[in-house]
């Protein structure tokens, strides 16, 4: 098989980079605050554009077109630059992967900074569950159980947020030796996404420390 050139690699992973930072700039906290609610989620409760924080404002309904609509971006913009570029090249080999993980963590980026929105959007974990899910579903199912069990044990939604973000590289790189993939180029990629989703629950991580974080279900005082 031939080998593409390292300019055509180069700028199919520009693309992937462009395409999910845009796709990921589509806050659907914000837009679905805005279109029903006539506000900005932004300015309510924890000034957090993300599921959470919606569904403490708004309720369930609104938290699930939250949720959908954020994990479906991450889902399309990685779907759309991994097989566009294997279209593009004439290959289904790892190509593809680069690129789809390229637009993950751009997707993400987008999230946390959205160029529509003022730069100023949420933190990102569903958004990551979605480019998680298109790129590497057993990874995610994993890490989706490790989620569930620990909301349910310690009801801290950021809490067991950090810890699956952590986690993620962790198990990404055993899967990627699995499966026969690139494991440095993977687990790099699963931990600036991780890093990232960290980094955006630092305030939560203080307040972790100082025993105040917020337990689901918990009456505001």
């Amino acid at each position: 098989m031939n080998h593409p050139e390292i300019s055509s690699i180069v700028i199919s992973l520009l693309c992937s980079i462009v395409i999910g930072y845009m796709f990921g700039s589509i806050n659907f906290g914000v837009i679905v605050s805005r279109c029903i609610y006539h506000e900005d989620v932004r300015t309510k409760g924890s000034g957090n554009a993300g599921t959470t924080n919606i569904l403490r404002t708004y309720g369930k309904k609104a938290a699930a077109l939250t949720l959908a609509g954020d994990v479906g971006k991450g889902v399309v913009a990685v779907l759309l630059c991994h097989y566009g570029t294997n279209w593009w090249f004439g290959s289904t080999g790892e190509y593809g992967v680069y690129a789809g993980y390229m637009a993950a963590i751009a997707a993400v980026c987008g999230h946390l900074w959205p160029v529509w929105f003022g730069f100023k959007g949420g933190k990102g974990v569903a958004v990551a569950a979605g480019a998680i899910l298109a790129s590497e579903p057993v990874v995610l199912l994993v890490l989706l159980v490790v989620f569930l069990a620990m909301v349910f044990i310690t009801k801290i939604v950021s809490l067991s947020s950090i810890t699956v973000a952590a986690l993620y590289p962790v198990v990404t790189g055993f899967w990627s030796w699995y499966v026969g993939r690139n494991v440095l180029f993977t687990t790099i990629c699963a931990a600036a996404m991780g890093a990232l989703v960290i980094w955006m629950h630092r305030a939560n991580i203080g307040r972790l420390l100082n025993g105040t974080e917020y337990k689901f279900g918990e009456k505001k005082k």
